[in-house]
C-alpha cells in the first residue's frame, strides 16, 4: 500500500469521524426529548370547544411523553395570532407547538389580508386530529323537508331565500356559496357576529336557513330546528337521520379541519415523538367523549398527510373566496 493511499484513507476516516461528531448532538437531543415541559398554543380563548378538546388531548400526550404539555391560550387575529407567533419566534426544538385553525390557510388567499407566514414553508406539520361538524338547519315548522326542497324553491325564486352565517368570509359563508354555485342557485347571505346570533335569527324567523355548528345543538335537541344536511362525507352518529354532504353528491367536506404543527425545521425524530404521543388521544375514551360532545369526529393524518390536506384546503378556500369576491 502506498503512502498516498494510507493518507487518503486517514483523511476519509477523519472526515467521517468529524461528520459523526457533528451529527451526534442532534441525535442525542432527539433521543433525550423531551427534557422539559412542552408549550402547546391554542389560538382561541380558554373554555371554548377547541380549547376543551385540545386540553383533553394534551393530557394524553403528557402521559406518553413523560413531560407536561402546557396549554397556553393566545387568541387574536381570527385564530392566526398563535400560529404567526410560532412561525416567527419559536425554536424548532419541539418545545413550542400550536393548534392550526383554517384561517392560517385562508388569509394568504384572501383579499385585503397581509400575512407574515407561508403555510407551506413556515410550519412543520405534526399530526392532523379532527374538524368541526357544520350543518344547514331550518325552523321545525319550515316547509322545507329536505335539501332538495330548498334547491327547487331557490331555482324558482332566485335570491329570495335567505341564510344566516356567523360572518362574511367564514367557513360557513364560503361553503354555502360553493354549494349554491354547485346547485346553480342564488341565496341571500345575512351575516351575523357569531353562532348565537345566527341561531337566534333562525329561531325568530328572521332568516330561512342557518348554517352553523354546535350552537344549533340546543335548538335541535329542543326540536325547534330541523337539520337538512351535515357538511361531512358520512352521516354523524349524533344525527343519524340527517344526510351528509357526501351522500348528496357534493365533492367537498367543510369541517375546518385542524391538528398540531411547529415551526419549520423541526427534527423528524422529534416530530415522530410528538405524533406518537398525540395519536393515542383519538382512541382515548375520555377524549372521544369530549369530542363527541362538541361534534368533532376523528380525522387522523400524519405530518405528510396533513400537508396534503392543507394544500387541498387552500385550493378550496381560493375557489370559494373568488366566488364571493373576497379572493386574490
Amino acid at each position: 500500500m502506498t503512502s498516498t493511499s494510507v493518507t487518503r484513507r486517514r483523511v476519509v476516516a477523519t472526515l467521517a469521524g468529524a461528520g459523526a461528531a457533528l451529527a451526534t448532538p442532534g441525535i442525542a437531543r432527539a433521543q433525550k426529548y423531551p427534557e422539559k415541559p412542552i408549550t402547546l398554543i391554542v389560538p382561541w380563548p380558554a373554555g371554548g370547544s377547541t380549547d376543551v378538546v385540545v386540553r383533553a388531548m394534551a393530557e394524553v400526550a403528557s402521559r406518553n411523553l413523560g413531560q407536561t404539555v402546557v396549554v397556553e391560550n393566545k387568541a387574536g387575529a381570527s385564530g392566526t395570532l398563535g400560529p404567526a407567533t410560532v412561525a416567527a419566534t419559536a425554536k424548532p426544538d419541539g418545545y413550542t407547538i400550536v393548534q392550526m385553525p383554517i384561517t392560517v390557510y385562508r388569509f394568504p388567499v384572501m383579499k385585503g389580508q397581509k400575512v407574515t407566514w407561508d403555510p407551506f414553508k413556515d410550519f412543520t406539520y405534526i399530526i392532523h386530529m379532527t374538524g368541526y361538524t357544520f350543518a344547514i338547519g331550518v325552523r321545525a315548522d319550515s316547509k322545507f323537508q329536505t335539501w332538495k326542497d330548498v334547491v327547487a324553491y331557490a331555482k324558482a325564486n332566485p335570491g329570495k331565500l335567505t341564510y344566516g352565517s356567523p360572518g362574511a368570509g367564514t367557513s360557513l359563508h364560503i361553503g354555502m356559496e360553493l354549494i349554491s354555485a354547485h346547485d346553480n342557485i342564488q341565496v341571500t347571505h345575512v351575516p351575523f357576529k357569531g353562532g348565537a346570533e345566527t341561531t337566534a335569527a333562525l329561531a325568530g324567523g328572521h332568516v330561512d336557513l342557518s348554517v352553523e355548528g354546535t350552537s344549533m345543538l340546543p335548538l335541535v335537541e329542543a326540536k325547534q330546528v330541523r337539520l337538512l344536511m351535515v357538511w361531512t362525507q358520512k352521516r354523524v352518529p349524533q344525527w343519524p337521520d340527517v344526510p351528509s354532504m357526501g351522500e348528496l353528491g357534493y365533492p367537498w367536506t367543510f369541517d375546518s379541519p385542524w391538528g398540531f404543527a411547529g415551526p419549520k425545521g423541526m427534527d423528524p425524530a422529534i416530530v415522530k415523538r410528538l405524533h406518537d404521543a398525540f395519536k393515542p388521544a383519538l382512541d382515548d375514551e375520555k377524549v372521544k367523549a369530549i369530542m363527541d360532545k362538541h361534534l368533532m369526529p376523528p380525522r387522523y393524518a400524519d405530518g405528510e398527510g396533513y400537508l396534503k390536506i392543507v394544500k387541498e384546503i387552500t385550493e378550496v378556500e381560493r375557489e370559494g373566496l373568488k366566488r364571493i369576491g373576497m379572493g386574490i
